[in-house]
């Protein structure tokens, strides 16, 4: 049994053990728990695949448009890089807990090429409950009516942060995609000065448990006014009213950002490593 799991992607048959090792820590495993929940096992639909070195409760692993280890022990972790390495990379960033993904890193850096860069402490943040600040109440759900003010705001924040414009490629035509279905879920949020976007964000993941913020942008010429904290606490009152756990992670040379969050009543509850290689 065990040399069955260790060598075929988890499946249908295997749900109950990956929903036991996800709801293990709802905020680490929330991006993957979304995932899982909407679109089940099968790696056609998910997305990716899930792979176990042993049983999904002591070893868990993600790949896909990410490879995300979310645990394991080193002997684990060599069997992870193992499969990584024996198929063409499909992934374009390493992330996850940073005591994993940094080791499985370093296990496949000498055959993968060289990261743009290693983003090796972003604390993982959450809120179990409503903020601790007041909300933005100018904060509202973005329609598909206001997307395409929202858009040049959306490609901006993601250019500066992952370094890579979104509309290279296509256009932005998948970007933009990516976006209209975020809308339609009611997960995009902004505060307009008429038709301009001065706050920005967006629920990236929504799990049974957890919803984990993305995004999070303030136009450079209304920083420092407070907009960023109190528009990140009207999201997390949204994500509070739903009954679940809302999260981010944040790099930890951002100490405006980590200050804003404290104030809306952030607490680490772990920490992050991001390899970014395309």
């Amino acid at each position: 049994m065990l040399g069955l799991l260790r060598d075929r992607p988890l499946g249908s048959r295997d749900a109950a053990a990956v929903a036991r090792a996800l709801d293990a820590d709802p905020v680490a495993s929330c991006m993957v728990a979304a995932r899982v929940e909407a679109f089940g096992l099968t790696p056609r639909f998910l997305g990716g695949e899930l792979w176990t070195a042993s049983q999904p409760e002591d070893s868990l692993c993600f790949s896909g448009a990410n490879l995300m280890p979310l645990s394991g022990d080193p002997g684990q972790l060599d069997h992870f890089a193992a499969r990584a390495l024996a198929m063409p990379r499909v992934c374009t960033s390493v992330v996850g807990p940073s005591h994993l993904a940094l080791a499985l890193w370093e296990r496949l850096a000498t055959e993968w090429s060289e990261p743009r860069e290693i983003r090796a402490e972003q604390p993982l943040l959450a809120v179990d409950g409503y903020p601790a600040t007041p909300i933005d109440r100018e904060v509202r759900r973005v329609t598909q009516d206001d997307l395409d003010d929202y858009f040049p705001a959306a490609v901006t924040m993601f250019t500066s942060e992952v370094g890579v414009d979104p509309c290279d490629g296509d256009g932005g035509q998948s970007f933009r995609r990516r976006l209209s279905s975020l809308i339609s879920a009611g997960r995009v949020f902004a505060r307009f000065d008429g038709r301009r976007v001065i706050f920005k964000a967006e629920i990236g993941s929504l799990s049974r448990r957890a919803g984990q913020i993305q995004g999070v942008w303030v136009d450079p010429e209304y920083r420092g006014r407070g907009y960023g904290a109190a528009g990140t606490a009207a999201v997390v009152a949204a994500i509070a009213r739903q009954g679940r756990i809302a999260s981010l992670y944040v790099n930890d040379y951002n100490t405006a950002a980590r200050a804003a969050y404290q104030r809306v009543g952030f607490q680490q509850v772990g920490t992050f490593a991001t390899v970014l290689i395309d």
